[in-house]
C-alpha cells in the first residue's frame, strides 16, 4: 500500500514520516553517499519546509520501505534551484499540469519479489503510485532530476524518461533531468508488470479538498 501525506496531515503522520526520512539517510547518505543534509539518523532537506505531498509505501507489516516527494512547478523545485545546469539552457518548467518529483527511494530485501525485467515489485508499485497520484491531480508530466543508473530502470520498467538536457557530473553522480508521461496507458503497464490488480495509492481526502 501506498499512502499519500499532504500537509493536513502530517501530524496524524508524524511517526510514519520521521520513518520515511530514516530511509532516506539510509539510502542517499549510507547507500549512496550522497552530501545530503542531515538530522540525527533523518535525512531532511529545504525543500521538505515546502509542505510538498509524500508517497509512503508500507509493506504488507507497515515497515516504511519506499518514498517519493512531490512538488508544484510553480514554486521552488529542485531543478529550477539546485540543480539547473541539467537544464542544458532551457528554462524551468512552471505549470499547474507539471509537478516535480525527487527523492525516490526503495528499501527491499535482495530477495524480495520481482516484476518483470527483474525490477523488484515494489519499484513498480512506487511508479504505480507516482502515475495514479499525477493522473488524480490531472497532471500532464512529472519532471525529475535523477541518476543515469534509474534512468536505466526506468527504460526497463517502460515508463522512459526523457531527457531534458545532457547527463552531467555532479559530484559522486551522473545526473539527469527529464519528463516521466502520465496516462492511463502508462498506469496499465506498470500494474501488469508487477501483477497489481488494482489501485495502490490511498489517501484520506484528494490533495485538492486539503
Amino acid at each position: 500500500m501506498i499512502r499519500l501525506i499532504t500537509q493536513p496531515f502530517y501530524g496524524e503522520s508524524s511517526e510514519v514520516l520521521a520513518k520515511m526520512h530514516q530511509l532516506r539517510h539510509r539510502v542517499f547518505k549510507i547507500r549512496m553517499d550522497w552530501e545530503v543534509e542531515i538530522s540525527g539518523d533523518m535525512e531532511i532537506d529545504a525543500f521538505d519546509a515546502l509542505h510538498p505531498a509524500y508517497l509512503v509505501q508500507l509493506s504488507n507489516d507497515g515497515t516504511v520501505q519506499g518514498t517519493v516527494r512531490f512538488l508544484p512547478t510553480s514554486g521552488p523545485t529542485m531543478l529550477r534551484d539546485t540543480f539547473p545546469m541539467l537544464l542544458g539552457g532551457r528554462d524551468a518548467p512552471s505549470s499547474p499540469h507539471v509537478w516535480e518529483s525527487s527523492r525516490f527511494a526503495i528499501d527491499v530485501a535482495l530477495g524480495a519479489p520481482k516484476g518483470e525485467h527483474g525490477i523488484a515489485c515494489a519499484t513498480y508499485e512506487l511508479f504505480a503510485g507516482m502515475v495514479e497520484f499525477g493522473l488524480s491531480q490531472q497532471l500532464h508530466k512529472i519532471v525529475t532530476v535523477t541518476d543515469v543508473r534509474m534512468e536505466r530502470i526506468l527504460r526497463r520498467a517502460g515508463w522512459s524518461l526523457q531527457r531534458i538536457g545532457k547527463p552531467l557530473s555532479i559530484r559522486s553522480t551522473e545526473a539527469v533531468a527529464g519528463y516521466l508521461d502520465l496516462s492511463f496507458e502508462v498506469l496499465t503497464h506498470l500494474r501488469r508488470a508487477a501483477k497489481l490488480s488494482g489501485p495502490v495509492l490511498w489517501a484520506p481526502v484528494l490533495l485538492g479538498a486539503a
